[in-house]
């Protein structure tokens, strides 16, 4: 039977340091997603740039991000997590200040550039260091905090950036603040690193050549991994779940608005509420994690959950205000879902693979990103405003398909070495 390398206990201070030294990295992270995104309107006006090009840059981050991703689960498998953990902070610096001296649209595609290499591993990184360092019975509960630093970086990104702008009025001097923040959080990295290092005697070492057959002393090749279906399965599910995330972000608010007739003001509260009730989900699903061996069907309860308050939301009969709400709270489900999703991946990870699959499955996320905003953005261009919340709990329903299919195909690589024993 197959399962996953555990850590030796650690004490509550120990894990507890490394969930928020993990928890603070991540959230800088999710802060780079929106680098340069809020700041979009003042570079149309300084560099003359149209939406188009500036569209560009969000995919140029999420591609080098995507295709980094996958690749950089190798790299933290032969050498550790925390120094790659180190560059990309690093890469981030780079990043702010590229787009505090950009002179034109050049020096915001290094940014971009810059920042989508900075952001490529930090999944795998992260989940090797919690996977390796915190006690079992801690990890649900450091998964949740994974997810709520996530959601606080890109709460805390286009505050931090416009309000710099709004208080110096100079763009400059505001990436040059998030370079100073930047380099804060890497010399916090520094500081405490020896609570990031997967490779510490009390930590299992990865191999960096993949796992062997069960029953059979010879490695397999270092991209076996790629042979289980379960990982194809992971790296759909979280396809599937950013898709609906990416409308909710993007598109939720004009939709509603379109179809309930709620004013701007109003259903821009949408995100917001969202993400909040996403990040109290994410607190009770560590809890609730402890409290289930079978995780699939607690993915499945809490994502139709949110799929229904989806549909709902766009029937004639509820109210601007009450779609909001239930909008919102389909927020709770996914949020719900967060930290399982998290441990599903982990039982999925053959051993001695774990930072590749996270790169791997991760990568999804980007993916997801890249392609659904077009697709939903158009439906909303072609007066389909009720499709983004059906198109977001069609998404769910595929998840939970892929999530359903995880666990069989978990349980089928358990029974095999049974049936040939």
């Amino acid at each position: 039977m197959h399962t996953q390398s555990e850590p030796q206990p650690a004490s509550l201070r120990q894990d507890a340091r490394t969930i928020g030294l993990v928890g603070l990295v991540h959230g800088t992270s999710h802060f780079f997603h929106l680098l340069l995104p809020p700041l979009f309107p003042f570079f149309i006006s300084e560099f003359g740039l149209s939406y188009s090009q500036l569209g560009l840059l969000v995919t140029v981050f999420f591609v080098i991000s995507g295709v980094g991703q996958a690749l950089s689960g190798f790299v933290v498998d032969r050498i550790g997590a925390r120094p790659v953990l180190i560059a990309a902070l690093c890469c981030f610096v780079l990043a702010a200040l590229s787009a505090a001296g950009a002179r034109g649209y050049a020096g915001l595609m290094a940014a971009s550039a810059l920042a989508g290499l900075g952001n490529a591993p930090f999944h795998p990184a992260d989940f090797t260091i919690l996977n390796r360092r915190v006690s079992p019975a801690r990890l649900g509960h450091a998964y949740s905090v994974h997810g709520i630093s996530g959601n606080l970086g890109w709460a805390v990104s286009p505050l931090f950036t416009a309000g710099l702008v709004s208080l110096t009025g100079s763009i400059r001097i505001a990436y040059l603040g998030v370079a100073a923040l930047a380099v804060v959080v890497l010399a916090i990295v520094l500081l405490s690193r020896d609570s990031l290092n997967d490779r510490a005697p009390g930590a299992p070492a990865a191999t960096g050549t993949g796992h062997g057959s069960p029953g059979a002393g010879k490695p397999e090749h270092v991209l076996a991994f790629l042979r289980l279906p379960s990982i194809w399965l992971c790296f759909s599910f979280l396809f599937f779940t950013t898709c609906a995330l990416s409308a909710i972000q993007s598109f939720a608010s004009p939709a509603l608005h379109q179809l309930h007739d709620l004013p701007l003001t109003w259903s821009g509260l949408v995100v917001s509420g969202y993400m909040v009730c996403g990040a109290i989900g994410m607190v009770a699903g560590g809890f609730l994690l402890t409290r289930f061996s079978k995780l699939e069907p607690l993915i499945a309860v809490t994502l139709v959950f949110s799929g229904l308050l989806l549909l709902l939301a766009v029937t004639p009969w509820v109210s601007g205000l009450t779609a909001l709400a239930l909008v919102s709270l389909a927020g709770l489900g996914t949020g719900l879902a967060g930290p399982s999703r998290d441990m599903l991946i982990r039982r999925a990870a053959p051993p001695g693979a774990s930072g590749r699959v996270y790169g791997l499955v991760y990568s999804g996320l980007d993916l997801g990103f890249a392609l659904s905003a077009p697709v939903f953005g158009h439906l909303l261009d072609a007066g389909q405003a009720a499709a983004i919340f059906e198109g977001s709990a069609l998404a769910l329903l595929a998840a939970v398909m892929s999530a359903a299919l995880v666990g069989r195909s978990l349980t089928a690589r358990v029974a095999a070495p049974t049936r040939t024993a």
